[in-house]
């Protein structure tokens, strides 16, 4: 016949499960921009957007590339998503901003959230955004139109022979975060008092 556990016992293992789950939660930051730099090709950089690069080095000062912008949509989210320029010559090593068209063509608030992805796969590791509605999810209400900005940087040592990079976004609908939304925003009706 096993001994009932003790109170300790119990407690320890309470407290090591909760210092698993504050270690696990941590190391989700890391894991999110290794992720984005290897999967999506993106680094994350938390700089302000307006300083200047002072830490890029090398490559030529004066050098000159083309940004090309692409956005799309999933089938699932009824929204009109576009860049609202498509091309545009940069100097590496200076910050640039663009914007991203975005409308709700639903009858209903919806979240969106976008992935990003730059190419070519060589150019990404040089493509830096200080600035970028995919940082978060984004909330449109029913018909809003929204001009969603982008900062960046390319750093000057990007390679010789890369002389276009193409920033792409698409966006997904949020499901979770949806029906969140749609749980907190419906109205509460007030139940009938009871007959006495």
């Amino acid at each position: 016949m096993s001994r009932p556990r003790t109170r300790k016992g119990e407690i320890l293992k309470l407290l090591a499960i909760s210092a698993v789950a504050f270690t696990f939660t941590f190391s989700l930051v890391p894991i999110y921009r290794i992720a984005c730099q290897k999967v999506f090709g993106i680094r994350l950089d938390n700089t302000a957007a307006a300083a200047p690069v002072e830490s890029m080095a090398g490559g030529d000062p004066d050098r000159v590339v083309t940004v090309e912008f692409d956005g799309t949509v999933n089938s699932k989210l009824p929204w009109s998503f576009r860049p609202n320029q498509v091309r545009m010559q940069v100097k590496l090593g200076e910050v640039y901003e663009t914007t991203y068209f975005a409308q709700n063509d639903s009858d209903g608030a919806i979240v969106g959230s976008a992935t990003p992805s730059v190419a070519t796969a060589r150019a990404s590791a040089f493509f830096l955004k200080t600035e970028c509605f995919c940082f978060t999810a984004q909330t449109l209400q029913a018909g809003e139109v929204r001009d969603m900005p982008v900062r960046f940087i390319i750093d000057p040592s990007l390679p010789e022979n890369v002389d276009t990079v193409t920033l792409s976004y698409t966006f997904y609908k949020n499901d979770y975060a949806t029906e969140r939304l749609a749980e907190r925003t419906q109205p509460t009706h007030a139940q009938p008092l009871a007959a006495r």
